[in-house]
C-alpha cells in the first residue's frame, strides 16, 4: 500500500502494475520509452549495482522476469536513469551501466564479422554502427569495454568477453595512427594505440 501522497507506482506491487502497462502484451517489444516525457515524481530506493544486480529498498529483486520487466522501461536522460511510463517518472541509481554484456556469438559471411552480445536481461544486440564498443581504463590496469544498447542505455562487457575480444583484435590506421581494436559489423572499434598494447604485452 502506498504511503499517503505518495505515488502508487513507488511502492514495489504498483510499480510492477505500472511497468506491466507501460510494456504492453508480450512479444509486443520494447515501449516506446524515447516518446515519453511525463512529469517527474521523484526518486525510488531502487539501485542497479556494477555486477548487475538489480535492489530494491536495499533487498536484491531475485526474480529475473522482474528485473528484465523494470528493464524494459529504462530511459536514460543525460548522466540520470529513470523508469518512465506514459503518465510518470521515477529516478534510480545506476554504479556502472544499467546492463551487462554476458555472453558474445561470432557471425562471420562475405560482408565481414557481425558480433552479437546478450545482456544479462535477455536481449540480444549486434555490435555495428548503431550498436557500438567504447573503451575505458580500468581502475586495476586495462580496459573496460561498453556496448551501446539503445538510446543511451549501456552494457558493461564482462571481462571474460574482453578477453575474447583481446584475442580476436587487429590493428589498423585510424586517423594517421596505428591503432589495436576489434571489426564488426563494418566498423573498426579501436581499444589503444597500438605501440601501448605491445608494450603492455
Amino acid at each position: 500500500m502506498a504511503k499517503q501522497g505518495q505515488p502508487e507506482s513507488r511502492t514495489l506491487d504498483g510499480l510492477i502494475s505500472a511497468a506491466r502497462d507501460a510494456a504492453g502484451p508480450p512479444g509486443k517489444g520494447l515501449p516506446p520509452v524515447h516518446l515519453w516525457n511525463p512529469p517527474f515524481c521523484g526518486d525510488l530506493d531502487m539501485r542497479i549495482a556494477s555486477d548487475g544486480t538489480w535492489f530494491y529498498m536495499r533487498t536484491p529483486i531475485g526474480r529475473p522476469a522482474l528485473v528484465r520487466l523494470f528493464s524494459t522501461i529504462l530511459k536514460r536522460e543525460g548522466d540520470s536513469h529513470f523508469l518512465v511510463t506514459p503518465v510518470e517518472k521515477v529516478g534510480i541509481s545506476v554504479d556502472d551501466a544499467p546492463f551487462l554484456a554476458v555472453e558474445m556469438i561470432e557471425d562471420r559471411d562475405a560482408g565481414g564479422r557481425l558480433l552479437h552480445f546478450r545482456t544479462n536481461v535477455g536481449d540480444w544486440v549486434p555490435c555495428d554502427s548503431g550498436h557500438w564498443l567504447r573503451f575505458e581504463p580500468s581502475a586495476g590496469g586495462g580496459l573496460k569495454p561498453y556496448l551501446h544498447v539503445r538510446a543511451g542505455l549501456w552494457a558493461k562487457v564482462t571481462r571474460a568477453l574482453y578477453y575474447d575480444l583481446v584475442d580476436m583484435g587487429a590493428q589498423r590506421m585510424v586517423d594517421n595512427k596505428m591503432m589495436f581494436g576489434i571489426e564488426s559489423g563494418g566498423e573498426f572499434f579501436a581499444m589503444a594505440d597500438a605501440e601501448q598494447v605491445r608494450d603492455a604485452g
